[in-house]
């Protein structure tokens, strides 16, 4: 873990690779709602560009279509304001839940990908750094300070939420395959132990989805 001494809050930077930065093509700025403190995320970004000289890219995710006009708004606005001077910069809306895929159909060899360390994602509510450094292996700005912490009983009640569902797949499905080994023989019993298991494997995927 490397420090960044700028003249605002301290900037914690975490790299995945080695990366130039003076030969950075863009910043990969990820907006998942309007919890951060956008103001101050543009002028932190916006020095991360002027430094770098690298062009700006706000990439928004949201969950939910009814979302997307005010996350639109706040990424036009903030992408005016960060237009300025030497440093160029434009947004883009995605609706999706899955960070990971989102990031690797944008990224480029070049490329930094910025991202808030509060920010969470999957079952585990993992940093979302560490799952883009594990998954990817790209170069990560990561911002802190700027985003703030949820309600810890909120995190508790969602915690203990996916994993009762986790476990009821996982009790449910193994109900259906002690049935299927008692009412079925041959390939018929393998057949379906292993449709079942492709099932489950489907469905605690879909869970987790749920709450990235």
């Amino acid at each position: 873990m490397t420090k960044l001494d700028l003249e605002l809050q301290p900037l914690t930077i975490s790299y995945a690779s080695q990366p130039d930065l003076g030969s950075a093509r863009r910043l990969i700025v990820l907006i998942p709602n309007l919890e951060a403190d956008l103001s101050a995320v543009i002028q932190r970004v916006w020095e991360l560009a002027n430094v770098t000289g690298a062009h700006i890219k706000f990439l928004g995710l949201c969950n939910d279509a009814a979302q997307e006009p005010s996350l639109r708004r706040s990424l036009i606005t903030m992408t005016a304001i960060a237009n300025y001077d030497n440093v160029s910069a434009e947004a883009e809306i995605m609706v999706a839940k899955d960070w990971v895929e989102t990031v690797k159909s944008h990224w480029r060899p070049g490329d930094m990908v910025v991202c808030f360390s509060e920010q969470r994602a999957g079952l585990l509510q993992k940093p979302l750094s560490q799952i883009l450094q594990s998954d990817l292996n790209i170069p990560l700005y990561i911002l802190s300070g700027l985003y703030p912490q949820k309600d810890s009983s909120s995190n508790w009640l969602t915690y203990v939420a996916a994993w009762t569902g986790f476990i009821a797949i996982i009790i449910g499905f193994f109900v259906l395959q002690t049935r299927i080994d008692l009412l079925t023989k041959d390939w018929t019993r393998t057949g379906l132990l292993l449709l079942s298991v492709a099932f489950e494997f489907w469905a605690i995927q879909l869970w987790n989805r749920l709450f990235e």
